[in-house]
């Protein structure tokens, strides 16, 4: 046919050039759905905000078992906890079935893991409390009465030097979430990785250990 055929003054035909304008077409829509991906794919998270890394000043911890400090802008409780002291056990105590003492600071997910509600510090009891199917948990975020299905959640912790230098990082414990970080002498600021979150464990229930369950 004469569409197929090479044009006599040596240039292409109108089927060729319907192919090459068809296959540049198709890679520029390639290269637009790869960039859009990748845009979607990569999260890009500034310092300070949630999804990101949050530097707190050392002395904006609080002091070992005492009430928490609500970090709203980051979704977590920052606590610091010493079950080998006697000061706050109505807040921090070990349970029966915890072999080792729990010691360290820890940044605790600010959302029920029975539903997603936003749970908050019961003054009174001295524990956190979810209003809306009354899950409740230690000051370290472990399950004390259901139906929470498990402990809360907690973020990556790192110990910064007053140079930025890090000194210690949080890794995740036996039962699979990030233990508490004993923070090292030189700690000047606290780093907490909003986007490194690992889910908390299933553990007892705390008023079963207790004999004390509603």
């Amino acid at each position: 046919m004469a569409e197929a055929a090479v044009s006599s003054n040596g240039g292409m035909t109108r089927r060729e050039f319907l192919y090459y304008i068809w296959g540049a077409s198709m890679a520029l829509f390639t290269a637009e759905m790869t960039g859009l991906i990748l845009w979607f794919a990569i999260p890009r998270f500034r310092e300070g905000e949630f999804g990101g890394t949050f530097t707190i000043p050392g002395d904006t911890l609080p002091s070992k078992n005492a009430e928490p400090v609500d970090f709203p802008e980051g979704r977590f409780w920052l606590v610091n906890l010493d079950t080998t002291i006697d000061e706050g056990t109505e807040r921090m105590y070990q349970a029966g079935d915890e072999e080792e003492p729990i010691v360290g600071a820890a940044a605790i997910y600010k959302v029920c893991t029975h539903l997603g509600c936003i749970y908050d510090w019961n003054v009174a009891n001295q524990r956190f409390e979810c209003p809306c199917h009354g899950s409740k948990y230690r000051l370290d975020g472990r399950r004390v009465e259901s139906p929470a299905p498990r402990s809360l959640d907690r973020f990556q912790l790192a110990a910064l030097s007053a140079d930025n230098e890090v000194l210690a990082v949080s890794e995740p414990d036996p039962n699979g979430t990030y233990a508490a970080l004993p923070l090292p002498e030189g700690t000047a600021a606290i780093q907490v990785d909003t986007g490194a979150r690992l889910e908390g464990p299933s553990l007892t229930l705390i008023c079963d250990l207790r004999n004390n369950c509603p």
